[in-house]
């Protein structure tokens, strides 16, 4: 059988559990194989009220609070002897954004998440982990 050379890994954080564990596993894997890692976080845009959707400063601070977190976890990655580590921020429906936009965009060859996210914030994959897993067009490692 034949080996998979998973060498840019794309992972998927939140602030839940599993996708803590999720990054810790992809750290490793992208350590180990000397890969590239590409950190995604998804700013879910129906989770916002109206009202807060029309004030700029309010979906500007989310951003950038969220924009701030990947960027701590870009930090430990590199903290952790990855060398190629890069993070991505986007708005949307988190596993229509990963499989429709991020994906292609950043062509890796393994995605990897959590399979259940934190209840009631912003920012979450959870049910997402199993619309990722079927229309995905590379590997998906799920961690729980």
């Amino acid at each position: 059988m034949a080996e998979i050379d998973f060498n840019k890994i794309l992972v998927g954080v939140d602030d839940s559990a599993d996708s803590k564990l999720a990054f810790e596993y992809a750290v490793k894997s992208a350590k180990k194989n000397d890969a590239q890692l590409i950190i995604v976080s998804v700013l879910e845009d129906d989770e916002v009220n109206v009202y807060q959707a029309l004030s700029k400063d309010y979906i500007h601070g989310e951003r950038r609070e969220l924009e701030q977190h990947v960027l701590e976890y870009q930090k430990q990655a590199q903290d952790a002897g990855v060398k190629r580590v890069h993070a991505i921020v986007s708005e949307g429906e988190p596993g229509e954004v990963i499989v429709k936009r991020v994906i292609p965009q950043v062509n890796p060859n393994l995605l990897i998440i959590g399979s259940e996210a934190r209840k009631g914030l912003a920012r979450h994959f959870g049910s997402q982990a199993a619309y990722m897993a079927k229309y995905s067009p590379i590997s998906v490692l799920i961690i729980r």
